[in-house]
């Protein structure tokens, strides 16, 4: 389908990387908890390839830690998707244009892609035209002899160029945010996860 590329836009949770995974891959924006059940369950599985070195944390550990609805997903658990539902996952990052693409060693035959902007991931969906509705939006792609997915790679780079342009991403080493639990600033992402850390609070806002 020759359209534009547009952003559907997840709601800020903690889980807007597996609701935006949920929408391309079923249409479907609220499929976090299953999707946290899914990656709980790979891991729980085979605690010899999901072992302490990789996950960060003990396996059962980690486990309980991604069934809670206020911890942030990202490389593990997009691999994890991608063999689940046999697709693969393009990640674009809009602060480098750079595209994380997930599963590719598989050769699988399709292919969905989402937006990062360096704390948040919305989806991203091939329309007929601008303002169309969401159930005229593609979201799955057929991946192409030359492991692309066809026209529909370029219009999206040049999406995530345009996007780059606007500065529409957060400078993960210079943002400030607030903590919601007690009010304190900090600044950039390492701050936020030292307070985090030492607090146990991981409700953030961001502000200007």
């Amino acid at each position: 389908m020759e359209g534009i590329v547009v952003r559907r836009v997840i709601p800020s949770d903690n889980s807007c990387l597996f609701n935006a995974v949920g929408y391309v891959m079923d249409h479907d924006k609220l499929k976090a908890p299953q999707l946290r059940q899914v990656i709980a369950a790979t891991v729980a599985s085979d605690p010899a390839k999901y072992s302490e070195a990789f996950l960060g944390k003990p396996n059962e550990e980690y486990c309980a830690w991604i069934l809670d609805s206020d911890k942030w997903g990202g490389a593990i658990e997009l691999s994890i998707l991608a063999e689940h539902y046999g697709r693969e996952i393009a990640a674009y990052d809009i602060q480098n244009t750079r595209c994380d693409l997930y599963g590719q060693e598989m050769r699988y035959s399709e292919r969905v892609m989402l937006i990062y902007d360096g704390l948040h991931y919305d989806a991203l969906a091939s329309s007929p035209f601008e303002g169309a509705p969401e159930e005229f939006d593609q979201t799955i792609f057929s991946v192409q002899p030359d492991r692309t997915i066809g026209s529909v790679e370029g219009i999206a780079l040049n999406f995530i160029k345009e996007q780059q342009r606007k500065r529409s991403f957060t400078d993960t080493s210079n943002f400030t945010l607030r903590c919601g639990v007690c009010q304190i600033g900090v600044k950039g992402q390492k701050e936020a996860v030292d307070h985090a850390r030492a607090t146990g609070h991981a409700n953030f806002q961001e502000y200007r």
